[in-house]
């Protein structure tokens, strides 16, 4: 949403020239007599009785003369697209330099004038996504009415399931809020709107991005971010491609919630393995079906993390078959179709041999990275540079053995 995307089609003229100009377009397909009624009370509004101030001098008189005209508007009219942008911003002209955004005035006005452009019908998206951009530009960085009018867009992309087109952004949804002189629970409730939106469009794992944003702005304390910290918890649990548990930890609502039962779950998903699971489940009998929990994704969630917490252990040595199927539970038979699957979703890196049996760990991923990992990352590093002060030792040791030789060799007489 650039500012340089605004077109100004009706930007010459008086203000009476201006009127007269958007009153004959909202009209223009009207008939005859109808529509020479609808234009006579703005011919009756532009008038200046003997001994008034002109219009150029009367905010009031304007003010009273562009609500009528806002009044009169039902939809974006049957112009060409380039008419219609025109009309719009010269409304959105009048409507800045008649009223403060801040003004109850400005926000009844963009009120009217969204839900008249979220109305029209849907072969005129194209130009509605156009329109509210050059409002949503139009409006002061800081002000409350970009919420109102990014909320209509992002309704309207709902609406015609074609969000991505919105090309939106963490970066710039983040600075908005900071920018948007809105309260903190506006704040709260734009983010949700996001995710919602996602979530409508079939796109979960965008939704779960802008989740754990919305969740993150919530009181920890309040009942909407318990009701919310237990369903990104099952929400992260239901999707088959996340595997990192370790930032829903880091909020404070998912914390506050540390004796509900999805809690203890998703402590198994970052720390434990798939016995932990089963008895988990047969401890809470009836708790899967009543999150909407699938048992199949869940068990291979957490056998595809067992592996990857087992490599991070092996990291550069060979793991074997049969140790890899005592982690995760499943048959030796097995154990190649796990690897491969454990791969595809980017938790670990490594080679199988057939011949022996074996995994070759070249990277993992580790669940978290708390005191475990840390030293596990220790005893590694300390490792490689003993095996590195080998080589360098080797290295030295061939370079004086090749400049004792080179002393020793005879030179040849002349």
């Amino acid at each position: 949403m650039s500012a340089t995307d605004s077109v100004s089609v009706f930007a010459e003229g008086t203000f009476e020239e201006q009127v007269q100009e958007l009153v004959n377009y909202i009209v223009r397909n009207q008939p005859d007599e109808e529509r020479i009624a609808s234009i006579r009370p703005f011919q009756e509004a532009l008038i200046t009785p003997d001994g008034q101030k002109p219009l150029s001098e009367d905010p009031d008189r304007r003010k009273k003369i562009f609500s009528m005209i806002i009044s009169t508007i039902k939809g974006l009219g049957h112009g060409h697209e380039r008419e219609i942008e025109g009309f719009y911003n010269l409304i959105y002209a009048h409507l800045l330099s008649l009223y403060s955004p801040s003004s109850p005035e400005a926000k009844q006005h963009v009120d009217k004038l969204l839900e008249v452009i979220s109305a029209a019908p849907a072969a005129q998206t194209p130009i509605k996504y156009r329109i509210l951009s050059n409002l949503f530009n139009a409006l002061p960085r800081n002000s409350a009415l970009r919420l109102s009018v990014y909320n209509t867009i992002l309704k309207i992309a709902v609406a015609d399931g074609s969000i991505n087109a919105l090309h939106l952004s963490r970066f710039s949804v983040e600075k908005w809020l900071g920018e948007w002189d809105i309260s903190s629970e506006d704040k709260s409730g734009f983010l949700k709107n996001i995710a919602d939106a996602y979530e409508q469009t079939n796109q979960p794992i965008k939704s779960y991005e802008y989740s754990l944003l919305y969740v993150r702005s919530l009181n920890p304390t309040s009942e909407v971010a318990k009701d919310a910290s237990i369903q990104i918890i099952s929400t992260a649990l239901c999707i088959p491609s996340i595997f990192d548990f370790d930032a829903i930890f880091k909020l404070d609502a998912v914390v506050a919630n540390k004796d509900h039962e999805l809690f203890s779950l998703l402590q198994i998903f970052l720390n434990d393995g798939i016995s932990e699971f089963q008895e988990w489940e047969a401890s809470h009998p009836g708790s899967l079906e009543k999150y909407d929990l699938d048992r199949t994704t869940l068990e291979r969630k957490i056998r595809l993390l067992t592996l990857a917490s087992l490599g991070f252990k092996h990291v550069g040595t060979n793991l074997p078959y049969d140790k890899i199927a005592e982690a995760i539970q499943v048959d030796v038979s097995q154990v190649e179709r796990w690897v491969i699957d454990v791969i595809r979703a980017g938790l670990l890196s490594g080679k199988l041999s057939q011949t022996t049996q074996t995994l070759h760990i070249i990277r993992s991923t580790a669940r978290s990275f708390e005191r475990e990992q840390w030293e596990a990352l220790e005893q590694r590093l300390v490792a490689w540079k003993s095996g590195l002060n080998s080589v360098l030792d080797v290295v030295a040791n061939a370079k004086r053995q090749g400049g004792h030789v080179a002393q020793n060799v005879p030179v040849a007489a002349a």
